[in-house]
């Protein structure tokens, strides 16, 4: 299950369970689209591989699947 993690980790923007700004790499790192476009330019800092937009769970299973509350901030590895 994905943990849907709460933030960016270049610029540490809030990224909502419905955002449709996130985007992750195979292992769930996750940034918003404008760090992916602009500062990343489509690769992950940390693993190297490409992204896609973050898949958004329906609030229905939120209560009984909720998202991350662990904040990861590593603007360092983002250029």
């Amino acid at each position: 299950m994905l943990e849907l993690r709460p933030n960016c980790e270049c610029c540490d923007k809030d990224l909502p369970p419905e955002s449709d700004q996130a985007m992750i790499c195979s292992f769930e790192c996750t940034f918003c689209k404008d760090c992916v476009d602009h500062r990343l330019n489509g690769v992950c800092p940390n693993c190297g591989g490409n992204f896609s937009p973050r898949p958004i769970r329906p609030e229905s299973k939120l209560e009984k699947n909720p998202p991350s509350t662990r904040r990861v901030f590593n603007p360092q590895s983002c250029g």
